[in-house]
């Protein structure tokens, strides 16, 4: 697809300023663990899954396409204490419609996060083939990914993290890696066709009814920090999913999620976005901006928000796009539109803006120049401008000298350094935030 960006034959957005900037460094709570491979030998352990395992039983482990932190690790521990117990386990990839809606596709979105068979340990059986468990009192039809349905068992592997398109005691984790990873295409086009309503709602209901109706052995829940660190692993039996105890764990993933320091935003400039990021290639917790309406207790309120790259992680795939407001010719250069664009069909009336394409420049400083001119705010001095790395990458950040006027009070934000000139090299083009720390070291 040809997109032309934007040309500034007036000279319009070179005589725009742009601020100094402070670098800042944003404290959260640490816990996490410690040693993960023993913490998931232990947690296995607990939950008595060898009394589940009989000898040869061919176990499914489901796992998904966000960059969670250790999950190769945690993919491959799980491996070899199913061998130990007497198993015959395999990968399968619990994503909906991620990967280009391929079974090819799916099996290189598992390998670009180190989950491959040599890395594991362990066959990784990839199809888009389901079976049919049932329907929701409601109509909801039920699928299962036909692979898994005829294993022995299968455990889930998957993070617990707030969902970034609604509110709800369970948001993303166990039950909608049941609901619409593990029921492969066809169960995400049927569970996101009913909006709103079938993901806040039917999401932990079609969990249940999976539950009921084929061979969960476990959920391997992951919760992580504010630094995208594993803080807690935990063992969650077949009645717990879509139950109380994700519920618990829901929450406590809502506790550690960082946010900005700021609930009012001129500008956020975001080095990348990615489906490795979010689900949504951009949080929402953090930036806000839900079709439903809705605001998310932890997001600021953000009149620009510019974007400069997309993650090679993410395959193309650049759903989140239409939250952002301008671009830059790089990131819309890595775009696959036809993994894009299946995702947004996929995920239906809640994706549609997520979709669109907002306006292209040529370079970093001419995307920044145009947040900043189309801000609202004509004096540059009291321009509330914000640059991170990513949505996950909330500990360094960059900030115009208006932002430290309105901190949060209950932010922890050490100032490291005087104001400099706005990282941009003699290209235009942002000078990466890792150069920027060694810099101030």
């Amino acid at each position: 697809m040809n997109l032309q960006p934007y040309q500034d034959t007036t000279g319009l957005l070179k005589a725009v300023p742009l601020p100094d900037l402070v670098l800042l460094r944003q404290r959260f709570p640490r816990q996490r663990v410690q040693d993960v491979e023993s913490t998931v030998v232990e947690v296995l352990e607990q939950a008595s899954l060898a009394e589940k395992i009989r000898p040869g039983a061919r176990i499914a482990i489901a796992t998904g396409s966000r960059g969670i932190a250790n999950i190769a690790e945690i993919i491959r521990t799980l491996v070899v204490t199913l061998r130990r117990y007497g198993a015959d386990p395999f990968v399968i990839p619990a994503m909906g419609s991620h990967g280009g809606a391929t079974a090819e596709g799916q099996r290189a979105v598992l390998a670009s996060l180190d989950i491959t068979e040599a890395s594991v340990g362990a066959p990784i059986i990839s199809s888009l083939e389901v079976d049919v468990l049932g329907k929701l009192p409601a109509g909801l039809p039920v699928y299962i990914d036909r692979v898994a349905h005829q294993a022995d068992g299968i455990i889930l592997v998957n993070r617990i993290k707030p969902h970034t398109d609604f509110n709800a005691p369970i948001e993303s984790g166990l039950s909608k890696m049941l609901a619409i990873g593990l029921s492969k295409h066809a169960g995400a086009l049927a569970v996101h066709s009913w909006g709103l309503e079938g993901l806040k709602h039917y999401v932990p209901e079609v969990a249940k009814y999976v539950v009921s109706h084929a061979s969960i052995l476990l959920g391997l829940a992951i919760v992580e920090n504010a630094f995208d660190e594993v803080a807690e692993i935990a063992a969650v039996q077949p009645a717990g999913i879509g139950a109380e105890h994700e519920r618990l764990l829901t929450q406590r993933a809502k506790d550690m999620m960082p946010r900005l320091p700021w609930d009012v935003l001129d500008v956020l400039v975001i080095d990348k976005m990615g489906k490795n990021i979010s689900g949504a290639g951009m949080d929402t917790n953090i930036i806000g901006r839900l079709r439903s309406g809705e605001q998310k207790p932890t997001a600021a309120r953000i009149s620009n928000i510019s974007v400069h790259d997309l993650t090679d992680e993410s395959h193309g795939n650049a759903i989140g796009l239409g939250t952002a407001d301008f671009v830059t010719a790089h990131l819309m250069s890595k775009v696959d539109f036809h993994s894009f664009y299946i995702n947004v069909l996929t995920a239906g009336v809640i994706a549609v803006d997520a979709g669109k394409v907002p306006m292209v420049f040529s370079t970093d400083r001419e995307a920044i120049a145009a947040a900043l001119h189309t801000s609202g705010c004509p004096d540059p001095t009291k321009i509330r401008l914000a640059r991170i790395e990513s949505t996950l990458r909330l500990e360094y950040m960059l900030a115009s000298s208006a932002c430290l006027a309105s901190l949060r009070p209950e932010s922890k934000v050490e100032i490291l350094g005087a104001a400099q000139a706005f990282p941009l090299d003699t290209s235009d083009t942002l000078i990466p935030f890792a150069d920027l720390r060694m810099r101030q070291a």
